[in-house]
This record gives C-alpha cells, sequence and structure tokens, in this order.
C-alpha cells in the first residue's frame, strides 16, 4: 500500500485530533518555549525538560506556563548517563508521552516563539512521530531571526546572552528551561513593538 495512502487511513490519538481540529480560527496567544536536550541532532537525541509562557495582549502571563522534565531513563541507561539532573529537579516529572500531550494540549493553535525555535520544533516533531502523530501545524517566529530582520545583518546568528545584552535586560543566572522562555518572551516583546508586529 502507498505511504500516503497509509496516512490517510491512519488513527491519530485523542489529543492529536483536538490539537488539529483547533487550526479552524486564528489564535491571539503567544506561547514563548524553549526545550534542554541530549544534543543537537533530533533524530537520535531527545528532550529532557521544556519551559514554556503563554503572552496574550503584549503581557507574558506567569501564570499560563508549561514546564516540565522528561522521565528519559531508558536513554541515560543506554548512553552510561547518570541521571542525577532528572532526580533532583523539582520540576514536574513526566513520561515523553505524557509530556507531549500535555504540551501540545497547552499550545493549541497558539504562534509559537523561539531562540532558534526550527530546532526545538524538531525536537517536539520527533517526539510526536514516536507517538504516531503528525507534525506540529503551528506558526513559529524566531527571535535570533527578528532581531536580524531588524537590523538587517544576515550573515550572524545572535545567542540569547548577545541579544539580552543588546536589549540591556538584567542579568540572570538562566539554569532552567522556563528561565529562558521568560528571557525570550521578554525580548520578543521588545523586538515585535519595534517591528510593528500587531
Amino acid at each position: 500500500m502507498l505511504d500516503w495512502l497509509k496516512n490517510i487511513n491512519k488513527e491519530y490519538p485523542d489529543f492529536w485530533k483536538t490539537y488539529l481540529s483547533k487550526f479552524e480560527q486564528k489564535s491571539n496567544r503567544y506561547v514563548v518555549f524553549t526545550t534542554e536536550t541530549s544534543g543537537l541532532n533530533p533524530d537520535h537525541d531527545i528532550i529532557l525538560s521544556i519551559g514554556s509562557f503563554a503572552i496574550v495582549d503584549n503581557k507574558i502571563l506567569i501564570g499560563d506556563s508549561f514546564e516540565s522534565v522528561l522521565l528519559q531513563y531508558k536513554y541515560f541507561h543506554d548512553n552510561g548517563l547518570s541521571n542525577e539532573f532528572i532526580l533532583e529537579s523539582k520540576m514536574k516529572k513526566l513520561s515523553e508521552p505524557e509530556a507531549i500531550r500535555l504540551f501540545i494540549e497547552y499550545i493549541g493553535n497558539a504562534v509559537l516563539i523561539g531562540h532558534h525555535v526550527d530546532f526545538d520544533v524538531d525536537m517536539i516533531n520527533s517526539a510526536l512521530a514516536r507517538l504516531d502523530c503528525g507534525r506540529l501545524k503551528n506558526e513559529a517566529l524566531d527571535i535570533d531571526v527578528m532581531y536580524r530582520k531588524l537590523v538587517d545583518i544576515n550573515d550572524k546568528q545572535f545567542s540569547l546572552d548577545e541579544l539580552s545584552d543588546i536589549f540591556k535586560l538584567p542579568k540572570t543566572y538562566r539554569n532552567s528551561p522556563s528561565e529562558d522562555a521568560y528571557t525570550i518572551a521578554l525580548l520578543f516583546l521588545k523586538l515585535k513593538k519595534r517591528l510593528g508586529i500587531k
């Protein structure tokens, strides 16, 4: 049977069908997110933790957030690594299937915001593939691309620290994806205003 025909008849998990149904209307919500991963290859590496905040009407909604450590014991065991971070972290710990399902329910049809967001989207898509789901449908904006568009620079990428310095954000010791997500959210609001994005 042809692959495309198999996909037409594929029975997706209920949470994925609910997610797909949300794109019949446009969202006024942004979700800033970032992942901590075991490496930089979406085909072989895994998500260790996710942090995110929603933005509505140019306000970061601290109460509208998602944060989780993913219990990836098999990965650590198979690669001979310590799972000290997972055991000691105070963040909510979830299995990968549960964390991805809850994250998809959390983001809905929001516009996703990130720093080098294509990588984070690829990591989520790899986890979704393991759950027999499709790929994310959300529009995604990258604060590095937004800044380069603002200053008309195409031959350099800017780190989160560099962007924070440029926009004079207070120095913080970021040690979790949620702290990175909050910094990205602040930068996004500044860039959104400068670029005249509604």
